[in-house]
């Protein structure tokens, strides 16, 4: 069976056929993303604990080049029928523009409180009323902003089914966004993306 033959069994949404990103595979995205992002030092994490190793999705995420693979990648997770892709703050919107210009589909950018001024919304962009939503995420540790920005999001009236992001960080995250009823994707486990970035993949700009 093919690879499209494939994701279409499985309900997941196929890449477009041309891209106008830069493509390449998940041990060279791992190495490049490791590359530029693995921090040592001491960090304190949004479970409340501390480590001596960090990703600093930012770091990836500033990248034009390697955010247009990771985004061609993301997109091969968004499942069939997806009215809108809903990006998280703060590390979702960037992932979200570049998976909005590769699949067509329209974005809305969710904050993680409502400002006092402006529009007042809590979703900005495209209307989730009724529509099909895929919530786009950086790491995912906890799952507690992403489970926080589906209820918001479902309060609105989105019909929310999935969830992806580029680094799972902790496995309760996936564990607690499941139990809320949303399928949850993953580019790489952080177990993953250390054993593929250490591996030793020549850089691709050499």
């Amino acid at each position: 069976m093919s690879d499209e033959a494939r994701q279409a069994a499985s309900g997941q949404r196929q890449p477009m056929k041309e891209t106008m990103f830069l493509t390449m595979d998940k041990q060279m995205m791992a190495q490049e993303i490791y590359k530029l992002a693995h921090l040592h030092g001491a960090f304190r994490m949004r479970n409340g604990g501390t480590s001596e190793n960090y990703v600093d999705p930012y770091r990836f995420e500033s990248d034009p080049r390697l955010m247009g693979a990771i985004g061609w990648e993301m997109s091969t997770f968004i499942p069939v029928g997806t009215e809108v892709l809903a990006g998280l703050e703060l590390g979702g919107i960037p992932l979200v523009t570049v998976l909005s210009m590769e699949t067509r589909l329209p974005a809305v950018f969710v904050r993680i409180e409502p400002r006092a001024y402006g529009t007042g919304r809590l979703a900005e962009g495209a209307d989730v009323a009724g529509k099909k939503v895929c919530v786009i995420k950086d790491i995912v540790s906890t799952g507690k902003q992403v489970i926080n920005s589906v209820n918001d999001l479902r309060a609105a009236g989105a019909i929310v089914t999935d969830a992806i992001c580029v680094i799972e960080q902790d496995p309760a995250g996936r564990t607690n966004v499941e139990a809320e009823g949303v399928r949850f994707h993953a580019l790489f486990t952080m177990d993953e993306l250390a054993t593929l970035g250490e591996s030793g993949v020549p850089n691709i700009a050499e």
